[in-house]
């Protein structure tokens, strides 16, 4: 048995498909984002370049090889903000807009650093990346610290524990032991 539709019922439906429309808005932040990929990749490869070149044209001022190192070093951590960049935007893209299919290709069960099924393994997967760009940005500024008595160097120590920890954390503890990860 079949109910006429009446003008309730057709108003509701064209204004979820119009509700349905305006997820596409989520476009903007993934072309931004992808933007900012790109941006933060020319511009780690910069640093990159900058560091070689001084090294290999042999511009290394005395004791500057922490310096350069740094220089090496904000190269990675500038690649490491370009991943989570990344990764928000194929995330958004995925959870939003359409599956990309390319990215699936015949295994429909990839479970690789772009393969996003929800809201949770978005922020699981941003939270690790971030994680270990900090741990980075960390190590440079280690690079430039100065020990000049028994208390930095405690504060030296303790930072490199933390940083022990908190990798020893993102990668999800011991390899081979059963506990979560």
């Amino acid at each position: 048995m079949t109910y006429p539709t009446t003008s309730r019922k057709r108003f509701e439906q064209g204004f979820e498909r119009w509700l349905w429309r305006v997820r596409l808005i989520a476009i903007v932040p993934v072309v931004m984002s992808l933007v900012s990929t790109a941006a933060s990749f020319v511009l780690g490869t910069g640093e990159i370049f900058k560091a070689l070149y001084k090294i290999f044209s042999g511009q290394i001022e005395p004791k500057g090889e922490a310096k350069l190192l740094a220089e090496l070093v904000s190269g990675v951590d500038l690649y490491l903000i370009g991943i989570a960049l990344l990764i928000f935007g194929y995330g958004v893209y995925e959870l939003l807009i359409s599956d990309i299919e390319a990215a699936r290709g015949r295994d429909q069960n990839s479970s690789g650093l772009l393969d996003i099924r929800s809201l949770d393994g978005l922020k699981e997967k941003l939270v690790k990346v971030i994680i270990v760009a900090l741990i980075v940005a960390a190590f440079k500024a280690m690079l430039s610290f100065q020990i000049k008595d028994g208390s930095s160097l405690a504060y030296f120590c303790v930072s490199v524990l933390l940083l022990a920890i908190s990798g020893f954390l993102v990668t999800g503890g011991i390899p081979g032991s059963r506990g979560p990860k």
